[in-house]
C-alpha cells in the first residue's frame, strides 16, 4: 500500500511517502526537528515530498499521528491529513505516537523484552504505554506519574523510549534500558497506518489530558 504519513505531534515535522508492501521500495522522507512552527513548515514539506514521489496519484491512504502530544501540533497534522484525504477522496487513519515510537524497537527486539514509551508531559508526569515483545499492550495509554510508570514496568528487563524515558528510568531498576527516539519515525507511521483497519482507526486526537492554557476569569465583564 502506498501511504502518505504525516507527524507533527511532538518534536519534529515529518512527512513520508512509503510503499509499505515492498520492504526495499524507495521511500520519500522529510523530518525536521522542531519544538514549534509546525503550522508554517508542514505544507511546504508535504508539497516537496509529494513532488519527489510523483504527486498524489497512487496514494491509497493518509496516516497521521493523533497523540498524545502537543495540542497545537496535533491539530496542525490532523487538519492537513483530513484536508488531503477529503480532496483526494482517500481514507485517513490515525496512529498513536506511543505505538509509532514503540514499533521500530518491537521490530528489532529479541522476542522477549517489552517496550515502554514515555513522553514527557511535564511536572514529573508522562504519557505512558507498555507493549509486550509481540506488540500487545501491557499497560494502556495513560497520563501517569513517572514513578508510577516505573512501578508498572516491574523488575524485569524493558526498553524505554521517548522524551520521558529518563524520568521513568530514574525510578526503574537497572534492567530498564533507555534508547534514542523522541519523535516517531514517519516510515513506521506509514507502516502502522497501512496495517490498521481504516473504519476503526479514525483520525481523532488522543490528548489524555486537558489543555495547560485556561480562559482568564479574573476581570471578566459580566454579560447582559
Amino acid at each position: 500500500m502506498r501511504v502518505l504519513a504525516v507527524d507533527t505531534a511532538l518534536s519534529a515535522c515529518s512527512v513520508a511517502v512509503v510503499e509499505t508492501a515492498e520492504a526495499d521500495a524507495l521511500a520519500h522522507v522529510s523530518s525536521i526537528a522542531m519544538a514549534r512552527g509546525h503550522a508554517e513548515a508542514l505544507m511546504p514539506e508535504v508539497a516537496r515530498v509529494l513532488e519527489a514521489a510523483g504527486g498524489l496519484e497512487g496514494i491509497e491512504r493518509v496516516a497521521v499521528t493523533v497523540g498524545p502530544g502537543s495540542f497545537t501540533g496535533l491539530r496542525v497534522g490532523l487538519a492537513c491529513a483530513r484536508a488531503i484525504g477529503l480532496g483526494a477522496k482517500i481514507p485517513v487513519v490515525g496512529v498513536t505516537t506511543l505505538s509509532a515510537l514503540a514499533a521500530p524497537w518491537l521490530a528489532l527486539g529479541d522476542g522477549a523484552t517489552p517496550v515502554a514509551v514515555a513522553i514527557d508531559a511535564r511536572h514529573e508526569r508522562v504519557f505512558f504505554q507498555a507493549f509486550s515483545a509481540d506488540g500487545r499492550p501491557l499497560v494502556t495509554a495513560r497520563l501517569i506519574e513517572a514513578r508510577d510508570a516505573a512501578r508498572a514496568l516491574g523488575d524485569g528487563a524493558a526498553i524505554l523510549v521517548g522524551s520521558g524515558a529518563a524520568l521513568v528510568a530514574a525510578h526503574a531498576p537497572p534492567s530498564a534500558r533507555m534508547v534514542a527516539g523522541d519523535a516517531p519515525d514517519p516510515l513506521w507511521v506509514a507502516r502502522l497506518g497501512a496495517a490498521c483497519d481504516a473504519p476503526t482507526s479514525a483520525p481523532k486526537p488522543l490528548y489524555l489530558k486537558a489543555a495547560d492554557a485556561h480562559p482568564q476569569t479574573q476581570g471578566r465583564i459580566a454579560r447582559r
